[in-house]
């Protein structure tokens, strides 16, 4: 299946280098998952840490050599995005980790997936200068993924997870710059 988004622009290096270094920071993530189609809701809240990632710095060409890409230096930016997420109610811990993005014409190269350890590349296009849409696909699933800056202290995310053509969940994210 080819994804075609309607009435967007097209993503270039400077836009997406932009972009990146607006979303560099702390945040605060408070987020809902709803799964579908009986509607259980799941609330967590996360400390998220973004750094940018400048073309040929080590983390890119990491990412690229994981892609076997030809040369190690041809991400032209990227982020580092590391997590400690935790139940909202209780408190208790659900997971932490890091995962990297690299972009390269319209495709982000990710060292690792929402449900994978392995390397996955995204499509990504932007519907206006702040706000920025990925789709990923691998193992029968589909990831779409939009997350808007609103301002410089706000950031909105939302996720739909589709396996089989049909939703199995969709993610609603608040996030709000701390440092």
């Amino acid at each position: 299946m080819t994804f075609q988004p309607s009435l967007t622009t097209t993503a270039g290096d400077s836009q997406i280098a932009e972009f990146f270094q607006q979303s560099a920071g702390e945040w605060r993530s408070e987020r809902r998952y709803y799964t579908l189609p009986d509607g259980e809701t799941k609330e967590m809240v996360s400390q998220i840490q973004v750094r940018f990632l400048s073309q040929g710095c080590d983390e890119l060409r990491h990412l690229a050599r994981l892609h076997k890409l030809e040369d190690d230096t041809c991400l032209t930016c990227g982020t580092e995005v590391v997590w400690n997420s935790a139940e909202a109610l209780s408190g208790r811990t659900q997971s932490r980790g890091s995962t990297l993005f690299g972009a390269m014409g319209s495709l982000l190269y990710r060292d690792r997936g929402f449900a994978t350890t392995k390397p996955v590349t995204a499509l990504y296009y932007f519907t206006n200068p702040q706000t920025l849409c990925l789709r990923t696909e691998y193992k029968g699933s589909s990831f779409e993924e939009e997350i808007k800056l609103i301002g410089q202290l706000y950031r909105t995310r939302q996720t739909i997870i589709t396996r089989e053509g049909e939703q199995q969940m969709i993610g609603q994210y608040l996030e709000k710059r701390i440092v």
